[in-house]
């Protein structure tokens, strides 16, 4: 998800996206602990979109 994209939302959408993104994060890493994970490229990309979404978090609050 693009920075952008994730300024139009407010900071409840946000939690709710950093929430459904750390159980996706949960999921992947636990697919991939049994080599069930096709892509393991995408465990990378959700890490970095929740620090998207934690930096844009920030910065809303502050």
């Amino acid at each position: 998800m693009k920075a952008t994209e994730l300024k139009e939302l407010t900071v409840e959408q946000l939690e709710a996206k950093l929430k459904e993104m750390k159980s996706e994060l949960f999921n992947l890493r636990f697919q991939h602990a049994i080599n069930q994970l096709e892509n393991p490229h995408r465990i990378t990309e959700v890490k970095r979109d929740i620090a998207r979404v934690m930096t844009i978090l920030q910065e809303k609050k502050a």
